[in-house]
């Protein structure tokens, strides 16, 4: 059988935890930032958690099963 592949663009925008959560960027930080106040500019630094029901897409383009 030959190996399961990578989905590059996947593993670009998602990261696995030690504790095996899945986590991704946060939306809507890239353009007309002007109008956004600095207090919501700074939450979109911070990563979140993926949704558990696409939980198993993912894993399967990440090759975790």
């Amino acid at each position: 059988m030959p190996k399961q592949k990578t989905h590059k663009g996947t593993a670009k925008r998602f990261r696995v935890t030690g504790s095996g959560k899945i986590m991704r960027g946060k939306a809507f930080k890239s353009h007309i930032l002007e109008k956004k106040s600095p207090k919501r500019k700074r939450g979109f630094r911070q990563e979140t958690e993926l949704h558990k029901a696409d939980n198993a897409v993912i894993k399967k383009n990440l090759g975790l099963g």
